[in-house]
Protein backbone atom coordinates (compact mmCIF):
# COMPACT_ATOMS: atom_id res chain seq x y z
CA UNK A 1 0.00 0.00 0.00
CA UNK A 2 1.23 3.49 -0.82
CA UNK A 3 1.04 6.17 1.49
CA UNK A 4 0.59 9.68 2.00
CA UNK A 5 0.98 11.79 4.61
CA UNK A 6 0.09 15.95 5.14
CA UNK A 7 0.64 17.53 8.63
CA UNK A 8 -1.27 20.46 8.77
CA UNK A 9 -0.14 23.09 11.43
CA UNK A 10 -2.78 25.01 12.26
CA UNK A 11 -2.75 28.30 14.56
CA UNK A 12 -3.99 26.28 17.72
CA UNK A 13 -3.26 22.88 16.55
CA UNK A 14 -1.49 20.61 14.27
CA UNK A 15 -2.27 17.23 12.62
CA UNK A 16 -0.29 14.60 10.93
CA UNK A 17 -2.85 12.77 8.67
CA UNK A 18 -2.06 9.29 6.64
CA UNK A 19 -4.15 8.77 3.37
CA UNK A 20 -3.95 5.87 0.71
CA UNK A 21 -6.13 5.26 -2.73
CA UNK A 22 -8.04 2.15 -2.36
CA UNK A 23 -11.26 1.77 -5.21
CA UNK A 24 -11.30 5.04 -6.30
CA UNK A 25 -11.58 6.72 -3.23
CA UNK A 26 -9.18 8.37 -0.68
CA UNK A 27 -8.90 7.00 2.78
CA UNK A 28 -7.69 9.12 5.62
CA UNK A 29 -6.65 8.47 9.02
CA UNK A 30 -5.66 10.98 11.42
CA UNK A 31 -2.48 9.46 13.56
CA UNK A 32 -1.14 12.36 15.18
CA UNK A 33 -2.05 15.85 16.77
CA UNK A 34 -0.50 18.29 19.08
CA UNK A 35 -1.11 21.82 20.30
CA UNK A 36 -0.02 25.15 19.13
CA UNK A 37 0.08 28.49 19.84
CA UNK A 38 2.13 31.48 19.81
CA UNK A 39 4.26 32.66 22.98
CA UNK A 40 5.32 35.67 24.31
CA UNK A 41 8.84 35.59 24.06
CA UNK A 42 12.63 37.71 24.20
CA UNK A 43 12.89 38.66 20.08
CA UNK A 44 15.63 39.98 18.12
CA UNK A 45 15.13 43.39 19.26
CA UNK A 46 15.51 42.57 23.10
CA UNK A 47 11.87 43.05 23.42
CA UNK A 48 8.91 41.12 24.39
CA UNK A 49 6.89 39.83 21.30
CA UNK A 50 4.34 37.27 20.28
CA UNK A 51 6.62 34.27 18.60
CA UNK A 52 6.04 31.05 17.59
CA UNK A 53 8.26 27.96 18.60
CA UNK A 54 10.08 26.46 15.99
CA UNK A 55 11.95 24.28 17.50
CA UNK A 56 8.79 22.86 19.35
CA UNK A 57 6.77 22.54 15.64
CA UNK A 58 9.77 20.43 14.53
CA UNK A 59 10.04 18.29 17.35
CA UNK A 60 6.18 17.75 17.08
CA UNK A 61 6.58 16.91 13.19
CA UNK A 62 9.05 14.64 13.97
CA UNK A 63 6.90 13.17 16.65
CA UNK A 64 4.66 12.07 14.44
CA UNK A 65 6.84 10.99 11.18
CA UNK A 66 7.89 8.66 14.27
CA UNK A 67 3.86 7.81 14.74
CA UNK A 68 3.40 6.99 11.09
CA UNK A 69 6.03 4.02 11.25
CA UNK A 70 4.75 2.35 14.53
CA UNK A 71 1.36 2.16 13.04
CA UNK A 72 2.85 0.32 9.84
CA UNK A 73 1.99 3.45 7.33
CA UNK A 74 5.21 4.90 6.27
CA UNK A 75 4.66 7.82 3.88
CA UNK A 76 5.94 7.42 0.19
CA UNK A 77 6.24 11.35 0.56
CA UNK A 78 5.18 14.02 2.90
CA UNK A 79 4.04 17.73 3.09
CA UNK A 80 3.69 20.61 5.33
CA UNK A 81 1.00 23.61 4.96
CA UNK A 82 0.81 26.37 7.66
CA UNK A 83 -0.92 29.51 7.47
CA UNK A 84 0.55 32.56 5.30
CA UNK A 85 2.55 35.68 6.17
CA UNK A 86 5.21 34.20 8.64
CA UNK A 87 8.68 33.30 8.00
CA UNK A 88 11.77 32.51 9.01
CA UNK A 89 15.53 34.66 8.26
CA UNK A 90 18.08 32.54 8.27
CA UNK A 91 21.77 33.76 9.26
CA UNK A 92 24.81 31.73 7.28
CA UNK A 93 24.92 28.83 9.24
CA UNK A 94 21.28 28.37 8.15
CA UNK A 95 19.95 28.92 12.05
CA UNK A 96 16.40 31.27 12.39
CA UNK A 97 17.51 34.39 13.20
CA UNK A 98 15.95 35.74 16.41
CA UNK A 99 13.07 32.97 15.78
CA UNK A 100 9.54 33.50 14.49
CA UNK A 101 7.32 36.07 14.68
CA UNK A 102 3.66 35.78 14.92
CA UNK A 103 1.16 37.38 12.45
CA UNK A 104 -0.65 39.11 15.65
CA UNK A 105 2.49 40.62 17.17
CA UNK A 106 1.96 44.14 16.89
CA UNK A 107 5.49 45.24 15.83
CA UNK A 108 4.39 46.22 12.27
CA UNK A 109 2.34 49.19 13.75
CA UNK A 110 5.30 51.59 13.03
CA UNK A 111 6.24 50.23 9.76
CA UNK A 112 2.90 50.46 7.77
CA UNK A 113 3.32 54.12 7.19
CA UNK A 114 6.50 53.79 6.54
CA UNK A 115 5.95 51.34 3.53
CA UNK A 116 2.80 53.10 2.26
CA UNK A 117 5.03 56.01 2.55
CA UNK A 118 7.72 54.65 -0.24
CA UNK A 119 4.69 52.92 -2.50
CA UNK A 120 1.23 54.04 -1.72
CA UNK A 121 -1.06 51.10 -0.73
CA UNK A 122 -3.61 51.60 -3.98
CA UNK A 123 0.07 50.88 -6.28
CA UNK A 124 0.95 47.81 -4.29
CA UNK A 125 -2.66 46.27 -4.83
CA UNK A 126 -2.37 47.37 -8.54
CA UNK A 127 0.71 45.39 -8.47
CA UNK A 128 0.11 42.10 -6.34
CA UNK A 129 -3.71 42.19 -5.88
CA UNK A 130 -2.86 41.51 -1.95
CA UNK A 131 -5.50 43.57 0.42
CA UNK A 132 -4.15 45.22 3.17
CA UNK A 133 -3.57 43.44 6.35
CA UNK A 134 -1.31 45.02 9.21
CA UNK A 135 0.74 41.60 9.39
CA UNK A 136 1.75 41.09 5.50
CA UNK A 137 5.15 40.17 5.20
CA UNK A 138 5.88 43.06 3.52
CA UNK A 139 5.44 45.21 6.66
CA UNK A 140 7.44 42.71 8.89
CA UNK A 141 10.28 42.31 6.68
CA UNK A 142 10.46 46.47 6.97
CA UNK A 143 10.66 46.19 10.95
CA UNK A 144 13.47 43.21 10.57
CA UNK A 145 15.10 45.86 7.98
CA UNK A 146 14.90 48.74 10.92
CA UNK A 147 15.84 46.46 13.93
CA UNK A 148 19.40 45.05 11.66
CA UNK A 149 17.69 41.47 11.70
CA UNK A 150 17.67 41.43 7.65
CA UNK A 151 21.37 42.43 7.49
CA UNK A 152 22.25 38.77 8.92
CA UNK A 153 19.88 37.25 6.43
CA UNK A 154 21.15 35.00 3.64
CA UNK A 155 18.03 33.42 3.14
CA UNK A 156 14.04 34.19 3.81
CA UNK A 157 11.73 30.94 3.76
CA UNK A 158 7.93 31.08 4.45
CA UNK A 159 7.74 28.66 7.58
CA UNK A 160 6.42 25.57 5.71
CA UNK A 161 9.02 26.38 3.46
CA UNK A 162 11.74 26.32 6.62
CA UNK A 163 9.86 23.09 7.87
CA UNK A 164 10.39 21.51 4.60
CA UNK A 165 14.09 22.63 4.86
CA UNK A 166 14.50 21.06 8.33
CA UNK A 167 13.42 17.84 6.74
CA UNK A 168 15.51 17.71 4.03
CA UNK A 169 18.22 20.45 3.57
CA UNK A 170 16.66 21.55 0.51
CA UNK A 171 15.74 25.52 0.24
CA UNK A 172 12.06 25.70 -1.91
CA UNK A 173 10.37 29.17 -2.15
CA UNK A 174 6.44 27.91 -2.41
CA UNK A 175 3.99 30.05 -5.04
CA UNK A 176 0.79 30.02 -2.71
CA UNK A 177 2.24 31.22 0.22
CA UNK A 178 4.83 33.34 -1.04
CA UNK A 179 1.73 35.46 -2.41
CA UNK A 180 0.58 35.96 0.72
CA UNK A 181 3.79 38.62 1.42
CA UNK A 182 2.16 41.28 -0.15
CA UNK A 183 5.15 41.13 -2.83
CA UNK A 184 4.45 38.53 -6.10
CA UNK A 185 3.44 40.33 -8.62
CA UNK A 186 0.12 39.24 -10.08
CA UNK A 187 1.05 39.01 -14.00
CA UNK A 188 4.14 37.51 -13.92
CA UNK A 189 3.67 35.27 -10.58
CA UNK A 190 6.92 35.74 -9.54
CA UNK A 191 8.74 38.14 -6.94
CA UNK A 192 8.07 42.10 -7.76
CA UNK A 193 11.46 43.25 -8.61
CA UNK A 194 10.17 47.27 -7.90
CA UNK A 195 8.65 46.09 -4.70
CA UNK A 196 11.87 43.79 -3.11
CA UNK A 197 13.99 47.60 -4.85
CA UNK A 198 12.63 50.29 -3.34
CA UNK A 199 12.11 48.81 0.45
CA UNK A 200 15.54 48.38 -0.06
CA UNK A 201 15.06 44.78 0.94
CA UNK A 202 18.20 42.27 0.22
CA UNK A 203 17.36 40.81 -2.76
CA UNK A 204 19.77 37.47 -2.57
CA UNK A 205 16.32 36.40 0.32
CA UNK A 206 14.24 35.96 -2.51
CA UNK A 207 14.59 32.99 -4.94
CA UNK A 208 12.29 31.66 -7.62
CA UNK A 209 9.04 30.36 -6.87
CA UNK A 210 7.59 26.57 -6.98
CA UNK A 211 4.13 25.32 -8.10
CA UNK A 212 2.62 22.79 -5.47
CA UNK A 213 3.17 19.03 -6.69
CA UNK A 214 6.78 19.23 -6.91
CA UNK A 215 9.48 17.42 -5.23
CA UNK A 216 11.86 19.39 -2.61
CA UNK A 217 13.82 16.37 -1.38
CA UNK A 218 14.29 13.32 0.56
CA UNK A 219 14.45 13.47 4.02
CA UNK A 220 17.96 14.62 5.38
CA UNK A 221 20.69 11.57 6.56
CA UNK A 222 19.70 12.97 10.12
CA UNK A 223 15.64 13.14 9.94
CA UNK A 224 15.65 9.39 8.66
CA UNK A 225 17.78 8.13 11.78
CA UNK A 226 15.56 9.61 13.80
CA UNK A 227 12.28 8.51 12.23
CA UNK A 228 13.76 5.45 11.05
CA UNK A 229 12.85 5.76 7.07
CA UNK A 230 13.54 7.80 4.50
CA UNK A 231 10.48 9.53 2.61
CA UNK A 232 10.10 12.24 -0.25
CA UNK A 233 9.19 15.59 0.99
CA UNK A 234 6.25 16.87 -1.90
CA UNK A 235 5.60 20.43 -2.03
CA UNK A 236 1.61 20.71 -1.56
CA UNK A 237 0.17 24.35 -1.49
CA UNK A 238 1.43 25.48 1.17
CA UNK A 239 -0.64 28.02 2.52
CA UNK A 240 -3.77 26.03 4.58
CA UNK A 241 -6.32 28.12 2.51
CA UNK A 242 -4.90 27.64 -1.13
CA UNK A 243 -5.04 23.35 -0.02
CA UNK A 244 -8.39 23.83 1.46
CA UNK A 245 -9.67 25.22 -1.33
CA UNK A 246 -8.05 22.46 -4.20
CA UNK A 247 -9.87 20.33 -1.64
CA UNK A 248 -13.36 22.31 -1.70
CA UNK A 249 -15.78 19.89 -4.23
CA UNK A 250 -16.31 22.99 -6.31
CA UNK A 251 -18.63 23.13 -9.85
CA UNK A 252 -17.04 25.89 -11.91
CA UNK A 253 -16.45 28.80 -10.03
CA UNK A 254 -18.75 28.28 -6.70
CA UNK A 255 -18.14 30.76 -3.69
CA UNK A 256 -16.31 28.93 -0.85
CA UNK A 257 -16.27 30.13 2.86
CA UNK A 258 -13.09 27.99 4.41
CA UNK A 259 -14.41 28.36 7.58
CA UNK A 260 -11.72 28.12 10.84
CA UNK A 261 -10.07 29.91 13.32
CA UNK A 262 -10.08 32.88 10.27
CA UNK A 263 -13.45 31.99 8.01
CA UNK A 264 -11.72 32.99 3.94
CA UNK A 265 -14.70 33.65 1.74
CA UNK A 266 -14.01 33.88 -2.05
CA UNK A 267 -13.89 31.95 -5.48
CA UNK A 268 -11.52 30.76 -7.62
CA UNK A 269 -10.57 33.15 -10.64
CA UNK A 270 -8.51 32.60 -13.86
CA UNK A 271 -6.63 35.91 -12.78
CA UNK A 272 -6.49 38.44 -10.57
CA UNK A 273 -8.77 41.18 -9.86
CA UNK A 274 -6.71 44.26 -8.78
CA UNK A 275 -9.27 47.20 -9.61
CA UNK A 276 -10.48 49.95 -7.24
CA UNK A 277 -13.14 48.71 -6.27
CA UNK A 278 -11.74 44.92 -5.44
CA UNK A 279 -9.34 46.97 -3.16
CA UNK A 280 -12.67 49.11 -1.80
CA UNK A 281 -14.73 45.96 -0.86
CA UNK A 282 -11.81 44.37 1.12
CA UNK A 283 -10.82 41.45 -1.52
CA UNK A 284 -7.53 39.73 -2.22
CA UNK A 285 -5.62 37.83 -5.02
CA UNK A 286 -3.79 34.95 -3.39
CA UNK A 287 -1.91 32.40 -5.35
CA UNK A 288 -3.68 28.84 -6.36
CA UNK A 289 -2.12 26.45 -8.38
CA UNK A 290 -0.74 26.86 -12.06
CA UNK A 291 -1.08 30.63 -11.37
CA UNK A 292 -4.42 31.02 -10.64
CA UNK A 293 -6.18 32.61 -7.87
CA UNK A 294 -8.40 33.20 -5.37
CA UNK A 295 -10.56 36.04 -4.66
CA UNK A 296 -11.16 36.50 -1.33
CA UNK A 297 -11.88 38.38 1.78
CA UNK A 298 -10.19 37.51 5.08
CA UNK A 299 -13.22 37.43 7.97
CA UNK A 300 -12.21 37.31 11.83
CA UNK A 301 -13.88 33.07 12.15
CA UNK A 302 -14.04 31.24 14.89
CA UNK A 303 -10.96 33.15 16.46
CA UNK A 304 -13.35 35.09 18.59
CA UNK A 305 -15.30 32.04 20.20
CA UNK A 306 -11.85 30.78 20.47
CA UNK A 307 -10.72 33.22 22.78
CA UNK A 308 -14.44 33.21 24.84
CA UNK A 309 -13.98 29.69 25.44
CA UNK A 310 -10.30 30.25 26.43
CA UNK A 311 -11.34 32.94 28.65
CA UNK A 312 -13.85 30.70 30.50
CA UNK A 313 -11.27 28.69 30.99
CA UNK A 314 -12.13 26.12 28.34
CA UNK A 315 -15.29 25.40 30.95
CA UNK A 316 -17.67 24.55 27.52
CA UNK A 317 -17.08 22.53 25.04
CA UNK A 318 -18.15 23.97 21.62
CA UNK A 319 -20.85 21.76 21.27
CA UNK A 320 -22.14 23.30 24.43
CA UNK A 321 -21.84 26.96 23.62
CA UNK A 322 -23.73 26.47 20.17
CA UNK A 323 -26.92 24.57 22.45
CA UNK A 324 -26.50 28.25 24.61
CA UNK A 325 -26.01 30.57 21.66
CA UNK A 326 -29.75 29.03 20.15
CA UNK A 327 -31.19 29.36 23.44
CA UNK A 328 -30.23 33.00 23.52
CA UNK A 329 -30.97 34.91 20.59
CA UNK A 330 -30.03 38.98 20.77
CA UNK A 331 -30.41 41.02 18.34
CA UNK A 332 -27.05 43.25 18.46
CA UNK A 333 -24.81 43.72 15.63
CA UNK A 334 -21.24 43.85 15.65
CA UNK A 335 -18.39 44.22 12.73
CA UNK A 336 -16.59 40.93 13.49
CA UNK A 337 -13.54 42.34 11.28
CA UNK A 338 -12.83 45.33 13.39
CA UNK A 339 -9.29 45.33 13.91
CA UNK A 340 -10.73 45.56 17.81
CA UNK A 341 -11.16 41.47 17.57
CA UNK A 342 -7.56 40.92 16.07
CA UNK A 343 -5.59 40.57 19.00
CA UNK A 344 -7.10 41.67 22.05
CA UNK A 345 -6.57 41.71 25.45
CA UNK A 346 -9.89 40.16 26.48
CA UNK A 347 -12.38 39.00 23.25
CA UNK A 348 -15.09 38.65 26.42
CA UNK A 349 -14.68 42.32 27.19
CA UNK A 350 -14.09 43.66 23.46
CA UNK A 351 -17.16 41.91 22.43
CA UNK A 352 -19.52 43.41 25.97
CA UNK A 353 -18.08 47.02 25.14
CA UNK A 354 -18.72 46.61 21.16
CA UNK A 355 -22.60 45.69 21.58
CA UNK A 356 -22.40 48.22 25.15
CA UNK A 357 -23.70 45.94 27.38
CA UNK A 358 -22.46 42.60 29.20
CA UNK A 359 -23.57 39.38 27.64
CA UNK A 360 -24.44 36.10 29.10
CA UNK A 361 -22.60 33.50 27.41
CA UNK A 362 -25.37 32.33 24.95
CA UNK A 363 -25.91 35.63 24.32
CA UNK A 364 -22.06 35.90 23.49
CA UNK A 365 -21.78 32.77 21.58
CA UNK A 366 -25.43 33.96 19.68
CA UNK A 367 -24.07 37.17 19.03
CA UNK A 368 -20.38 36.00 17.48
CA UNK A 369 -22.33 33.14 15.21
CA UNK A 370 -25.09 35.58 13.96
CA UNK A 371 -22.78 38.02 13.82
CA UNK A 372 -20.58 35.91 11.34
CA UNK A 373 -23.37 34.55 9.30
CA UNK A 374 -24.55 38.50 8.57
CA UNK A 375 -20.95 39.78 7.18
CA UNK A 376 -20.62 36.30 4.81
CA UNK A 377 -24.20 38.08 3.05
CA UNK A 378 -22.48 41.28 3.22
CA UNK A 379 -19.03 40.04 1.84
CA UNK A 380 -20.71 37.82 -0.48
CA UNK A 381 -22.91 40.48 -2.49
CA UNK A 382 -19.42 42.37 -2.37
CA UNK A 383 -17.95 39.32 -4.18
CA UNK A 384 -20.93 39.08 -6.23
CA UNK A 385 -19.92 42.98 -7.32
CA UNK A 386 -16.44 42.58 -8.19
CA UNK A 387 -16.62 39.36 -10.36
CA UNK A 388 -20.01 41.02 -12.18
CA UNK A 389 -21.46 37.28 -11.60
CA UNK A 390 -24.37 35.82 -9.20
CA UNK A 391 -24.17 32.44 -7.34
CA UNK A 392 -26.64 30.33 -6.22
CA UNK A 393 -24.54 28.50 -4.42
CA UNK A 394 -21.96 28.40 -1.53
CA UNK A 395 -19.52 25.82 -0.13
CA UNK A 396 -18.51 25.67 3.44
CA UNK A 397 -15.26 23.64 4.28
CA UNK A 398 -12.95 23.40 7.22
CA UNK A 399 -13.40 22.47 10.57
CA UNK A 400 -16.18 25.08 10.88
CA UNK A 401 -18.35 23.26 8.47
CA UNK A 402 -19.56 21.00 11.10
CA UNK A 403 -21.43 23.86 12.85
CA UNK A 404 -24.56 23.27 11.82
CA UNK A 405 -25.92 25.95 13.73
CA UNK A 406 -23.26 28.91 11.76
CA UNK A 407 -24.06 27.16 8.45
CA UNK A 408 -27.71 27.33 9.19
CA UNK A 409 -27.24 31.30 9.83
CA UNK A 410 -25.37 31.44 6.69
CA UNK A 411 -27.93 29.86 4.68
CA UNK A 412 -30.97 32.56 5.85
CA UNK A 413 -28.47 35.31 5.25
CA UNK A 414 -27.31 34.99 2.39
CA UNK A 415 -30.37 32.99 0.87
CA UNK A 416 -27.77 30.56 -1.09
CA UNK A 417 -27.77 26.79 -1.77
CA UNK A 418 -25.32 25.76 1.00
CA UNK A 419 -23.03 23.14 0.76
CA UNK A 420 -20.71 21.50 3.96
CA UNK A 421 -17.36 19.62 3.81
CA UNK A 422 -14.74 17.92 3.29
CA UNK A 423 -14.16 19.17 7.18
CA UNK A 424 -10.57 18.16 6.84
CA UNK A 425 -10.59 19.74 4.07
CA UNK A 426 -6.72 21.59 4.28
CA UNK A 427 -5.11 18.28 4.87
CA UNK A 428 -7.03 16.20 1.86
CA UNK A 429 -6.01 19.16 -0.28
CA UNK A 430 -2.47 19.00 0.87
CA UNK A 431 -2.82 14.94 0.53
CA UNK A 432 -4.33 15.35 -2.70
CA UNK A 433 -1.29 17.32 -4.35
CA UNK A 434 1.31 14.80 -3.19
CA UNK A 435 -0.62 12.04 -5.17
CA UNK A 436 -0.85 14.62 -8.04
CA UNK A 437 3.18 15.37 -7.78
CA UNK A 438 3.30 11.67 -7.62
CA UNK A 439 1.50 10.32 -10.58
CA UNK A 440 -1.48 8.78 -8.70
CA UNK A 441 -4.08 11.54 -9.39
CA UNK A 442 -4.28 12.56 -12.83
CA UNK A 443 -5.11 16.26 -11.99
CA UNK A 444 -6.85 18.67 -9.12
CA UNK A 445 -10.50 17.87 -11.47
CA UNK A 446 -10.33 14.36 -10.89
CA UNK A 447 -8.85 14.91 -7.23
CA UNK A 448 -12.08 16.47 -6.75
CA UNK A 449 -14.19 13.72 -7.72
CA UNK A 450 -12.54 11.07 -5.57
CA UNK A 451 -13.10 13.59 -2.62
CA UNK A 452 -16.57 14.03 -3.39
CA UNK A 453 -16.67 10.22 -3.20
CA UNK A 454 -14.62 9.78 -0.34
CA UNK A 455 -15.75 12.42 2.57
CA UNK A 456 -19.25 13.31 3.67
CA UNK A 457 -20.60 16.49 1.45
CA UNK A 458 -23.59 17.50 3.07
CA UNK A 459 -26.55 20.16 1.41
CA UNK A 460 -27.64 22.50 4.58
CA UNK A 461 -30.69 23.67 2.56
Amino acid sequence: MKYYLAIDIGASSGRHIVAHLEDGKMICEEIYRFENGPETLTAYDGKQHLMWSPERLYREIIAGLKRAKEVGKVPYSVGIDTWGVDYALLDENDEAIGGIYCYRDTRTQNTIPMVHAIIPFADLYAKTGIQFASFNTIYQLMDDKLTGRMDKAKSMLMLPDYLHFRLTGVKKQEYTNATTSGMVNSVTHEWDEEIIEKMGFKRELFKPLTQPGTEVGEFSEEVAKAVGYSAKVVLPATHDTASAVLAAPLSGQTPYISSGTWSLLGVEQNYAHTSAPAMEAGYSNEGSLNQTFRLQINIMGLWMIQQVRHELGDKYSFVELVNMAKENPVDYEINVNDQRFLAPENMTKEINDAVGKTLTVGEMAYVIYNNLARYYDIALKALEEVTGEKYDTLNIIGGGSKNAFLNELTAKYTGKKVITGPAEGTAIGNLMMQMVGAGDIANVKEGRRIITKSFDINNVN
